[in-house]
């Protein structure tokens, strides 16, 4: 089993910037990679950013050069910081541990106000 604690949330005006955190627990060896989900109102689950146990980072179109994805290994925790933030950002944003199984966090609100 894999505990995931997103913190870091909150409400931000358009062009401002958040960091996320995903406090992982448990067997976190065997996380094979980590990555950042978000859905928004009314829409599907949609991934972000994932970074591997190598360190290689994927990204979505729509957040490329705008997020970055990251992580310390000391700590068991995976970042996700955000700029240039707008309001279609705002949706609630999940992380995800991926073993042979994926686990996920319960989520975190983020709120952009134009």
């Amino acid at each position: 089993q894999v505990q995931l604690v997103e913190s870091g949330g909150g409400l931000v005006q358009a062009g401002g910037s958040l960091k996320l955190s995903c406090a992982t627990s448990g067997r976190t060896f065997a996380i094979q990679s980590s990555g950042w989900y978000r859905q928004a109102p009314g829409k599907q689950r949609e991934l972000v950013a994932r970074i591997s146990r190598s360190g290689s980072t994927a990204y979505a179109d729509f957040v490329k050069g705008r997020f970055t994805i990251s992580r310390d290994s000391a700590k068991n925790t995976v970042y996700l910081q955000m700029n240039s933030l707008n309001s279609e950002d705002t949706a609630v944003y999940y992380c995800n541990a991926r073993t042979i199984v994926d686990y996920w966090g319960q989520g975190t609100q983020v709120t952009v106000s134009s």
